[in-house]
């Protein structure tokens, strides 16, 4: 039997599982073959702090100094670029605003993208302080603290049931049974099924689809320190990534949670917003696939005990913000599971725990 049960192997039940192993037994059972399978597979993998509602971005900053400072860091150098046209002056002046960038000339944004339609280009603003972030060593030194704490990874294991035990869970998944006194759902996409297969009622956590192209470096150019740029009001974006251009129409279409692929029309329109910005056409994919960003009714992240019962807890809607927010999040997280008082402020609290949700 284990203290606690984490179902989800993303970097939101990574992290959550190994902050909670100092103090307790934990197992993380994860549906695939690996862990960061789906979202956390298919991240765009930026630290932006000023990017996400306030409750997102006070996460973001506690978040900073782990991301800076732990097993030597996790982040480099990228910036964050936005480019908007003559017509799109409102929506960029209060991207300026929310994102805290700085104005900076049509000269310059081209200075940092070679590519970029003076034709079309207007306004651009910047921020030197995005940076890119070591997803796969991150969740690889959680789930090394996991496991230097005597806590497990579970694959291939996708739960088919839950039932309340006399002291606590059982839990079947991959056709074994597992026991605990605390269940964690990190389930991601499938968040609320999971709750509904526990006899908690859902939030209303609904996953949104986010299609993604590899196309190849643009006119041969070194794309290497190009900043990630985006179209204003985020109606696409691209980042460099392994020498060749990452490019997504940015949309959140609702879904069902799914093995998610990159819809074809989607992505067509997006590359097509995205070319009318630039002087060179895309003219082939490497690749292209599909990611799901799952989001609560107010967007916010839901994290902490259930109002009806205790032993569930949350740790879902974490949008696209998983990784920027995974080293807070997951400290809040098991401050609360634990009954310790946590850093964080409590209004700030009430707007991540799932209270909020139940009223």
């Amino acid at each position: 039997m284990s203290d606690i049960i984490v179902i989800g192997g993303g970097i939101a039940g990574l992290s959550a599982a190994a902050r909670l192993s100092a103090d307790a037994k934990v197992t993380v059972l994860e549906q695939e073959t690996s862990t960061g399978y789906h979202a956390s597979g298919r991240s765009a993998a930026l630290y932006e702090e000023n990017y996400g509602l306030p409750s997102t971005v006070a996460l973001n900053t506690a978040s900073k100094s782990y991301h800076y400072e732990a097993n030597g860091g996790y982040l480099s150098p990228r910036g964050f670029l936005i480019v908007a046209q003559a017509g799109e002056k409102e929506a960029y002046e209060k991207d300026i605003a929310t994102l805290g960038l700085d104005a900076v000339s049509i000269e310059r944004a081209c200075d940092f993208i070679p590519i970029l339609n003076r034709d079309h280009l207007a306004f651009a603003g910047y921020h030197a302080d995005a940076l890119d972030i070591d997803t796969d060593r991150l969740m690889q030194d959680f789930t090394r603290m996991l496991k230097s704490n005597g806590g497990q990874v579970v694959t291939k294991a996708p739960v088919s049931a839950i039932k309340r035990s006399s002291d606590g869970w059982s839990v079947t998944a991959g056709g074994t049974e597992y026991t605990c006194a605390t269940l964690v759902n990190a389930a991601g996409a499938w968040a609320d099924p999971v709750a509904e297969m526990a006899g908690i009622a859902p939030l209303g956590i609904l996953p949104h689809r986010r299609s993604m192209a590899r196309i190849p470096a643009p006119a041969g150019h070194d794309v290497t320190q190009w900043p990630m740029f985006f179209g204003v009001g985020e109606t696409w974006y691209a980042k460099p990534d392994a020498g060749a251009l990452i490019v997504s129409p940015a949309e959140e279409d609702p879904v069902e949670p799914h093995d998610a692929w990159a819809d074809d029309m989607v992505l067509a329109e997006g590359i097509a917003r995205y070319e009318h910005m630039v002087t060179e056409p895309v003219t082939r994919l490497l690749a292209s696939w599909a990611g799901l960003r799952s989001f609560s009714p107010d967007r916010a992240l839901v994290l902490g005990p259930d109002p009806s019962d205790a032993s569930f807890v949350w740790c879902a809607g974490q949008g696209g913000y998983g990784f920027q927010t995974a080293p807070a999040a997951s400290q809040l997280l098991a401050d609360l599971v634990m009954g310790r008082t946590p850093q964080l402020a409590p209004d700030l609290i009430a707007q991540l725990t799932p209270n909020r949700l139940r009223r």
